[in-house]
């Protein structure tokens, strides 16, 4: 599958916008919850005809809770998307992962910056002294120096550990056979027990398991189907299945700072390597944020002192978003069935009103 090499690809977001919609009852005042509601309702359909994506489902939370889910389009060839429709959600992988990680760090299993090679080596590094760098923050942050796939020839360096950030799902499966070789369990069990139990997140695994293929969205490009695409064996790094409520809790708890000791949510409060020149590169010095980079699964943005975390996931049989801002307790999750469904973001985000600050930053870098 085709993978994204950039931390975040908002670059290809379209930057067309949708109406608001009108009251669903004429003359009666509606609460902010209904209105977001009525917009997503009314407006989700006409986002679909103008991305080309074959479904959509949103949850929109603020002050820490769900005040709106939504969704619209087929799921399947003549299957309605509801908002239980599970979807790959590709790369959004990678911030559950992260999380996962970070609670066996407060646990005291090991420690962010404990060496990872003596307890793990791919055989494919043996000769290269630069494993003895690697750590669970550089593979969280993105500064192993892995490509994001090892190629047909093996996994191999293709910079020094440490150094500037490069997107790599290789880094996540390094973690991840870490923790395997050091407690004896995998990434799926420790988040089973970590995250999904404790929360109630019983849409989300990341293997099919006994679930039907039906059970999950397929993917539609240029009216094509396929089938969905899953997994026999966890991986860290990709191919998640969940659905938007599932998805929209497990902010919550991020926001609620769930599990975490206060100098591992201090860690991620802060940017881990900086991205600012990258980020700014071309657009206005007044939309630009204050800092920018990669922060323990993942990219985070200062804009006017507010912090913005955002993720995507992208493969040829999807495109999802999830962002959320701990300072307000707000946040929106947005999952498609298609490659397109970049094209849905930008719409969708105008209409639930979603932080203006944050949107115009995406806009802007969707014009570049």
């Amino acid at each position: 599958m085709v993978r994204y090499k950039v931390l975040v690809s908002i670059a290809v977001f379209a930057a067309s916008t949708v109406g608001a919609s009108s009251p669903a009852f004429p003359g009666v005042e509606q609460t902010a919850e209904e209105a977001i509601n009525a917009k997503l309702a009314t407006g989700l359909p006409e986002v679909l005809d103008r991305s080309g994506a074959a479904s959509i489902s949103v949850a929109h939370i603020e002050s820490g809770r769900i005040v709106a889910m939504q969704a619209a389009g087929l799921s399947a060839p003549g299957q309605a998307a509801t908002t239980q429709t599970r979807y790959n959600v590709a790369s959004l992988t990678k911030p559950v992962s992260a999380e996962v990680i970070l609670r066996l760090v407060a646990e005291g299993r090991f420690s962010l910056d404990q060496p990872m090679s003596s307890t793990w080596l791919d055989p494919d590094l043996s000769d290269d002294s630069r494993h003895e760098r690697l750590t669970p923050r550089l593979a969280l942050n993105h500064q192993t120096g892995f490509p994001n796939w090892r190629s047909t020839g093996g996994l191999r360096f293709g910079s020094d550990p440490g150094g500037e950030a490069g997107y790599s799902g290789e880094g996540y499966e390094y973690v991840a056979k870490f923790i395997g070789h050091l407690t004896g369990a995998g990434i799926d069990h420790h988040a089973q027990r970590l995250v999904f139990k404790p929360l109630g997140m019983t849409a989300t695994t990341y293997t099919a398991g006994s679930e039907p293929p039906a059970a999950v969205a397929s993917s539609r490009s240029n009216d094509t189907w396929t089938p969905p695409v899953t997994r026999e064996t966890p991986s860290a790094a990709d191919d998640l299945v969940t659905n938007v409520g599932d998805y929209a809790t497990f902010l919550i708890s991020l926001m609620r700072r769930d599990a975490l000791t206060p100098g591992l949510i201090a860690e991620r409060a802060r940017v881990q390597a900086d991205q600012l020149n990258q980020m700014c590169d071309g657009i206005p010095a007044s939309i630009c944020p204050e800092s920018a980079g990669p922060a323990l699964g993942w990219t985070l943005f200062v804009i006017g002192g507010v912090p913005y975390y955002m993720h995507t996931g992208s493969d040829t049989d999807g495109f999802s978003l999830a962002y959320w801002t701990p300072s307000t307790g707000s946040g929106t999750v947005i999952l498609t069935n298609s490659e397109n469904g970049n094209r849905a973001v930008l719409p969708v985000l105008d209409l639930i009103g979603a932080n203006p600050e944050f949107v115009t930053l995406l806009r802007e870098q969707a014009s570049r």
